[in-house]
């Protein structure tokens, strides 16, 4: 029987967390560094990167539920199943800001990936800085994505100690 060690370095920690947030929220290395690199140059780089990261396209098309997952979400945008305020996009990276309108396009209402939602079968919660809504499978951005250290599932501190390497 093979003994696995069993306290983890600060290192392994970090960088677990930091795997953690990339497959989260499906990004690359090279993305992740990024965002990591422009967050530090703010003030508060926690909540900085936290709203780059929940503002991206495909992650806000998850949280209002028009996916059920990221992945899922990235390939609708991809496959330009998604108007960004009427304007056709195929970019999952792309950055929303407040006001932008996110909507299924006319073409893919009609589509099985939506009959569900556009029945109303589908519930999920969505958060308080976004809107949906279900019939006309819309939603748009009122606020920015708030950050609560409790609410989130990654320790954004153990990323940055990552980076500071």
């Amino acid at each position: 029987m093979k003994r696995r060690r069993k306290n983890v370095s600060d290192y392994g920690k970090q960088l677990l967390e930091k795997q953690k947030m990339r497959f989260m929220y499906g990004l690359t290395e090279r993305q992740l560094t990024r965002y990591v690199n422009e967050a530090n140059k703010t003030p508060d780089p926690k909540v900085s990167l936290n709203k780059a990261l929940e503002s991206r396209l495909d992650n806000i098309i998850y949280r209002i539920g028009l996916a059920t997952t990221r992945r899922a979400s990235r390939q609708l945008v991809s496959h330009g199943h998604i108007v960004v305020n009427d304007k056709k996009t195929n970019v999952p990276s792309r950055k929303l800001i407040i006001g932008d309108t996110i909507m299924v396009r006319d073409g893919s209402k009609d589509s099985p990936l939506f009959l569900d939602i556009r029945k109303g079968e589908s519930e999920r919660a969505v958060p308080n800085w976004l809107t949906f809504d279900a019939k006309n499978l819309s939603g748009q951005i009122k606020a920015d994505p708030a950050y609560a250290a409790g609410d989130t599932l990654i320790d954004y501190s153990a990323v940055f100690e990552y980076y500071s390497r």
